[in-house]
């Protein structure tokens, strides 16, 4: 019984073997009939034996940069929200600076600047300090249809608003006794962490406040307009191209009292942002102030003679600006075309090709056109 238990084993084993086989032999041909089908088809296309090979090995190859994939973060998505910013050193650290897709920065009086950041397609609870409008930001609101929020404005900025049509949020309509009451559209804060924040520098908001806001107002709270900067999704690195410059040090001195600096962090391939010699900090997060595109643009600034006698600006932003895209530690030279105040603002390097923009946040920086920017 033994001998014939031994016998059916080895037949069993046999067969399955012989299956195994079977099933290898027919992966094989199945393998070799899609390459036939594949070199068939590419070689009808016109392509050639060692174009197809070239193709199968190396796929990845066959994407030049131009034809990257671009990302539009506005078509069909929700609209953004523009908030202006406190950057008067009573305002430091600022919140939610790190959130913001972009933030737009231009100097007002006093030597001061102030920063408009945009946010879009995400809760951030606290936004700010909130600070007041200036005419010029509603251009940079307008060319990303967005909406805007802030708390108070200029005589020349109310004028415009009404007269350009801006959907606004003005926190002083809900800057009363309940705004010292988180849970208001606008509230004001008085410590936070170990920071004390006096007014006027402590007025804050959130992006639900602010939608729930828009929508009580009438505004459209969806965007089907295409982004200002085309984002992409590869990588993209300046260092290739015969205008590149090493940028691992920009400095902008937009007046003696406010000078911005970013340095570059390799293993990040991210900018740290500095003002007046110090690093700024997002009090959200306790983290520095970081971002991975910068572009700097110029324009020329003047006193706006509007009766207050304080002092406030305007610029003249309008037609083509000289500038740079700086990103990866890395520069270029480029061209700011804004056609008119709404339109939005194109971007276009020395061959007059609009640039692709590194997927990430970026720092608009639209300094004086005296201003002695030094990149390094």
């Amino acid at each position: 019984m033994k001998r014939k238990g031994n016998l059916m084993s080895r037949k069993q084993e046999k067969k399955k073997s012989s299956g195994i086989k079977t099933l290898f032999i027919l992966i094989i041909l199945i393998a070799i009939a899609g390459l036939g089908v594949y070199f068939g088809y590419n070689i009808i296309k016109g392509k050639s034996t060692k174009e197809v090979f070239s193709q199968l090995l190396s796929p990845a190859k066959s994407e030049q940069p131009e034809n990257m994939k671009k990302i539009n973060i506005f078509t069909g998505e929700e609209r953004p929200i523009a908030c202006m910013i406190d950057n008067h050193i009573g305002a430091w650290p600022q919140f939610s600076i790190n959130e913001a897709y972009t933030v737009y920065e231009i100097i007002v009086e006093g030597g001061e600047t102030r920063l408009m950041a945009l946010f879009k397609g995400k809760d951030v609870d606290m936004i700010g300090p909130m600070r007041s409008s200036r005419h010029y930001f509603l251009d940079y609101a307008l060319e990303n249809d967005a909406i805007y929020a802030h708390i108070g404005w200029s005589p020349k900025a109310q004028s415009d608003i009404k007269s350009l049509g801006v959907n606004n949020i003005n926190g002083l309509i809900y800057d009363t006794g309940k705004a010292w009451k988180e849970g208001s559209v606008f509230w004001r804060i008085s410590k936070e962490g170990s920071k004390t924040y006096l007014r006027p520098h402590n007025s804050v908001t959130s992006t639900t406040a602010l939608m729930e806001a828009a929508k009580k107002e009438g505004y459209r709270t969806t965007s089907k307009k295409k982004s200002v900067l085309n984002y992409v999704a590869d990588e993209i690195t300046l260092d290739g191209k015969a205008d590149a410059k090493e940028a691992t040090k920009i400095t902008i001195p937009f007046s003696t009292l406010q000078k911005v600096e970013f340095k570059y962090d390799e293993k990040t391939k991210r900018y740290t942002r500095y003002a007046r010699g110090k690093v700024q900090k997002d009090a959200a997060e306790d983290k520095n102030i970081t971002t991975k595109n910068i572009i700097i643009t110029f324009a020329e600034n003047s006193t706006l003679q509007d009766g207050s006698g304080k002092g406030r600006q305007d610029i003249k932003n309008i037609g083509e600006k000289k500038g740079y895209y700086i990103t990866n530690g890395m520069s270029i030279p480029i061209t700011c075309t804004k056609k008119e105040r709404s339109s939005q603002t194109v971007y276009k390097d020395k061959d007059g090709k609009e640039i692709n923009v590194n997927d990430g946040n970026t720092f608009i920086e639209i300094c004086p056109k005296s201003a002695k920017v030094t990149i390094k």
